[in-house]
This record gives structure tokens, C-alpha cells and sequence, in this order.
């Protein structure tokens, strides 16, 4: 019934600072346009991006920095995901850890975004 997901909503502090740490650190792209939530983009997918206090409707029933906890697929080898971690100070809290996720079998890296979200980023194998 359900195919994929077409995108997710952060509630973040601060746009700016959320938007400057996932474009510097993996390498999302910004869009911004007239009466829309600022989106980040990475493959085909998107991340809305909601500024605590300046929410668009509908939304969740209590939006809160911080609060979200998810998984995404890396689109190059995780060596370079670490890499990229590393240069540009974020630490690494667990991994690489081996997980399973939806496909099967993968390896992972926990780290948390300037709201404290814990971002998983994984590499499937062959």
C-alpha cells in the first residue's frame, strides 16, 4: 500500500543553524520558496524544516527540537560519511555498529544534529 517516504518535518531552533550543519556535514541542498517551510534535499527525498514558534499547518499535535530519532541510507561508502563527521567536529557517539534495517543487514554511525536529534546514517553491504 505504502511505497516509500516522500519526506519528514523537523522542528528545530534554528533554521539557519539546522540547514548550515546538514548541508556542511552531508552535503544536503537548501530550497527555499514564497510561503513554504525551508526544505533540505537528498536524493529523492526532503526534509521540511520548521523553526519552533513559526510552524506551518497541519503539524504534529506537540512539534519539539530535539525529539526526532532517525535512519538514513548513506550514498557513498560510510568511511567517507565518518570522515566528513570527523572534519567537521561532530562526534560520533556509537559506531560503526553493525544493525539490521529494512533491506537487511547494514553498518551504522549515530550522531546528534545542533537540536540534539539522533541522525543514523547507514551503508548496506553488496
Amino acid at each position: 500500500m505504502i511505497a516509500g517516504i516522500d519526506h519528514f518535518v523537523l522542528t528545530v531552533r534554528s533554521v539557519e543553524d539546522t540547514c548550515a550543519f546538514y548541508q556542511r556535514v552531508l552535503g544536503f541542498r537548501r530550497l527555499d520558496e514564497p510561503n513554504r517551510p525551508t526544505a533540505l534535499l537528498f536524493g529523492t527525498q526532503k526534509v521540511n524544516v520548521h523553526e519552533v514558534g513559526r510552524t506551518f499547518e497541519p503539524k504534529a499535535k506537540a512539534p519539539t527540537p530535539g525529539s526526532a530519532d532517525f535512519c538514513l541510507v548513506a550514498g557513498r561508502p560510510l568511511s567517507e560519511i565518518c570522515a566528513s563527521l570527523a572534519a567537521n567536529g561532530v562526534a560520533v557517539e556509537v559506531g560503526p555498529v553493525e544493525r539490521i534495517g529494512a533491506r537487511g543487514p547494514m553498518m551504522s554511525v549515530y550522531f546528534r544534529d545542533p537540536d540534539g536529534n539522533l541522525v543514523e546514517v547507514s551503508e548496506y553491504g553488496p
